[in-house]
């Protein structure tokens, strides 16, 4: 019979001489302040037993500990402190086991790495994520993993924050055995039983010397590190504390290293990127609640459906076969069906190439693959997405041949990224099943899924949406229907403060490198030379006709489109790929066109710094935002920070646009747009969302939960 302490959390058991700490503390076994109490309170106990020969502990339910309770996140913390656990079981004087089963992330590893012996179940996912938030792993596990693992396979897992397998763990030094069964509590317990029968004593990981024996390949392996994150983390600040707590293992005996590590961890907690990786973190799970979501369950989704073999529709094809799902692709004629089958076959193949999937692997996938030439194919798809040319007479009439052959029930959704949903679902006799869902480029990789929601959208259908993204592995934002929806939106106007820098005296080259210098991973005429620059002039010509006159409309785009350069696949764009080169090198010849165009608008080029470059695309994009968030295209301003966090890489630790003007202050941003309104009154005007917050001292965030 389990004895469950008062706090409830941690459950004991006898098995004769070997207590049983099971750790249950719905739905993952979070590091709670009462499962931290129950080990502690249940480690002491069985020093004092004499009774107890050994420690097991296992997990209830499916995991063992899935890591921090996110629900502890910004209160005061409270005792006893995951280091304190950690090191009372590394002391305890009777064996301590870990049985893994599921997750054993960031505290929870670092609880099994303070046991003295460890054996996985398959399945087992092993992880020190910490770095996701901002943050080190602070109860041991930067000066016990080291230990274990040596300095290479630990900064690897801390840097990166994946998991590894079960197969790995066993295989790096984590844990000591793998078993083949399903229960963590029988595999536990013959574990433990094994080693009393063989006299084992406790052996402590701060008494491990083999993985770090060999100290030039431990530091060879720091140093490695270090340049590579100074090379990639554009700003990161936990990844080089994590380095140097690493470095703490190598150099200083284990209880130094330990107060190192505490004092990187509270630099760490203390830092602003830190809160801005919490807000995501939080955020990307709110974008998930629709209202939609609570008031209506999903339809069923088994077959599902792709319009279009281009490059987006093949992408959204291969999205929805990695998650096991049967797809029929649709295309005009045998010859385009056969292309769009070698571009999913293509991604597929250089998986395998990279050693990401093998044959067999590809051959499941495809078998679950289906091409055809007549919408007839759909018949029976519970979900079909049109993914055609971003045109309105083309959408339409695809949708109107949907409405003729899909089935009752049916969710017809258009992967449009700029066009109005509720006129194509008006092509139907069902604008109740319409919605958008829009998957960015290339679909297969890229997180972000806007799910719009037309007028008549019913709310099933857009539960719907949510439910297939979650299928996907996606992330999800609820939109509403305007030209570009949120994100697109937002970017057509911080990309006209570009354009304005660009024609005002800025290169795009100086510009990518202000916004790259921000954090984004490419700046934007490094996005627009990858995603192909003839996009974004098919659309403003659409929009010509209903360009705002008084607008300021910069033309140096379209004078490189005019001449075919469209970026990558053209060889040159605003930068030069030759031999196709992925990296672009700068182009005097675009350079020589911009200058023409300067004079042609008859303006003197001014100089720009980076700081200036950074406030008027920021400023743009978060102006517009609030636009956005007022006229309720977006529910809340987290779904915007969202939304270009996994859309566009705004810089992760930076929160999202949003979170940054917070951060920045609302009135400096509002201070900004005014000190340039002079100079471009029309583009220039502050948005009235932005204005009543800032003069009432309110924050974006305080709307995130009105």
């Amino acid at each position: 019979m389990a004895e469950r302490a008062p706090h409830g959390a941690v459950a004991s058991q006898r098995h004769d001489g070997i207590l049983v700490l099971t750790i249950d503390n719905p739905p993952v076994n979070a590091l709670s302040a009462d499962v931290r109490r129950g080990l502690a309170d249940a480690i002491q106990a069985a020093q004092d037993d004499a009774s107890v020969q050994a420690v097991l502990l296992v997990g209830a339910g499916r995991n063992f500990i899935a890591g921090a309770d996110i629900r502890e996140f910004g209160k005061p913390p409270q005792p006893p402190a995951l280091p304190d656990v950690c090191n009372a079981i590394e002391a305890s004087a009777k064996p301590v086991v870990a049985a893994l089963h599921g997750a054993a992330l960031g505290g929870g590893l670092e609880i099994a790495l303070a046991a003295h012996y460890r054996i996985a179940l398959p399945g087992a996912r092993l992880g020190l994520p910490e770095v996701n938030l901002g943050l080190l792993p602070g109860a041991g596990g930067t000066q016990r993993a080291p230990r274990l693992a040596g300095a290479a396979a630990a900064l690897d897992l801390m840097l990166s924050g994946r998991h590894a397998s079960a197969e790995e763990a066993l295989s790096l030094g984590l844990v000591d055995r793998l078993d083949s069964g399903a229960d963590a509590l029988a595999a536990g317990l013959a574990y433990a039983r094994e080693l009393l029968a063989q006299g084992a004593a406790p052996r402590r990981t701060r008494d491990a010397t083999a993985a770090l024996a060999d100290r030039a390949a431990a530091q060879a392996a720091i140093d490695a590190a270090r340049a590579q994150v100074e090379a990639r983390a554009r700003g990161l600040f936990s990844p080089a504390k994590i380095i140097d707590a690493v470095q703490a293992a190598l150099d200083q005996p284990f209880d130094a290293g330990l107060r190192t590590e505490r004092a990187l961890f509270l630099q760490c907690l203390d830092s602003p990127q830190r809160a801005g990786l919490v807000h995501a973190f939080f955020a990307e799970r709110e974008t998930a609640k629709a209202p939609e979501t609570r008031a209506a369950q999903p339809r069923p989704l088994e077959r599902l459906g792709v319009v279009g073999g281009g490059t987006m529709g093949a992408g959204i094809a291969v999205a929805m076969l990695d998650a096991g799902l049967p797809v029929v692709m649709v295309e005009q004629d045998d010859a385009a069906l056969a292309r769009g089958r070698a571009r999913v076959e293509q991604v597929y193949d250089l998986l395998i190439k990279k050693g990401r999937l093998d044959a067999a692997g590809k051959a499941e996938r495809m078998a679950r693959y289906r091409g055809a030439t007549s919408y007839d194919a759909l018949a029976d798809a519970d979900l079909i997405v049109e993914a055609v040319f971003e045109d309105m007479d083309v959408k339409t009439a695809v949708f109107a041949a949907l409405d003729r052959v899909a089935k009752p029930g049916a969710v017809l959704a258009s992967n449009t990224s700029y066009l109005d949903i509720d006129r194509i679902a008006a092509a139907t006799r069902r604008p109740a099943d319409v919605l958008g869902l829009h998957f960015f480029s290339p679909a297969n990789i890229m997180k972000l899924l806007e799910v719009v929601v037309g007028g008549r959208s019913a709310p099933d259908t857009v539960a719907t949406g949510f439910e297939l993204a979650r299928r996907l592995r996606k992330v999800p934002v609820r939109a509403g229907v305007c030209d570009g929806f949120i994100a697109n939106r937002i970017l057509a106007v911080h990309r006209q403060a570009a354009e304005l820098m660009m024609e005002d005296g800025a290169s795009p080259y100086q510009i990518d490198d202000a916004v790259r210098a921000f954090g984004y991973p490419m700046g934007p005429y490094q996005m627009t030379d990858l995603a192909g620059g003839d996009i974004g002039w098919a659309t403003r010509k659409r929009r010509a006709a209903t360009r705002d006159p008084q607008l300021r409309y910069v033309q140096i785009a379209d004078r490189l489109c005019e001449r075919g350069w469209f970026g990558q696949k053209t060889g040159r764009g605003f930068y030069l790929y030759p031999d196709g080169a992925r990296t672009g090198t700068p182009d005097p010849e675009v350079l020589a066109i911009i200058d023409a165009e300067r004079q042609r608008a008859g303006i003197t080029p001014r100089a720009f710094d980076q700081e200036e470059i950074q406030r008027r695309y920021l400023a743009a994009m978060i102006n517009e935002a609030a636009n956005v968030v007022r006229e309720g295209i977006a529910l809340r301003p987290l779904d915007v920070d969202v939304a270009f966090l996994y859309g566009y890489g705004f810089p992760r630790h930076r929160g999202g646009p949003m979170h940054y003007a917070d951060q920045v202050g609302l009135p400096r941003i509002l201070a900004d747009i005014r000190e340039f309104a002079p100079q471009d009154p029309h583009f220039w005007k502050p948005a009235p969302l932005l204005v009543e917050l800032a003069e009432s001292g309110r924050t974006f965030a305080s709307l995130n939960h009105a």
